[in-house]
């Protein structure tokens, strides 16, 4: 899988001094670009960010909106998925039927749909109550 490749090959360069848990992420949009991120920790360690978040904000920084498909790679025990605040940013851009395939460095994957891994995902929709 190419764009698990990607997430594999990023993760390297994730910055995880204090946890040494790298992860890597890699996303594709409907162009077809490829965009890559990696966590960086901070010692303030809530001031961290996730590789997803990291690959999103490159996406939007290049204008684009849409993932179409995402991976995700961490030396774990099992595919690790992203994180509650991730989960939301993936739906932010992705449609439910959407697939992020999580997994190890030592091979093992895991797929999912973005509807799967965020069941009734905030929408923009959700704040409608105050207009008309």
């Amino acid at each position: 899988m190419p764009l698990l490749d990607d997430a594999a090959r990023v993760r390297e360069n994730a910055y995880a001094p204090y946890s040494d848990f790298k992860v890597g992420a890699a996303l594709r949009t409907a162009s077809g670009k490829v965009y890559v991120g990696v966590n960086v920790e901070n010692a303030a360690y809530p001031e961290g960010t996730c590789a997803e978040a990291g690959a999103i904000a490159a996406m939007i920084a290049d204008g684009e909106l849409e993932i179409v498909e995402l991976a995700v790679i961490a030396d774990a025990p099992r595919p690790v998925a992203p994180c509650g605040g991730c989960r939301q940013k993936i739906a932010e851009f992705a449609a439910p039927e959407t697939e992020v395939t999580m997994a190890t460095t030592r091979g093992e994957r895991k797929t999912v749909t973005v509807a799967e891994l965020l069941p009734g995902a905030f929408e923009s929709g959700d704040m409608e109550h105050g207009k008309g």
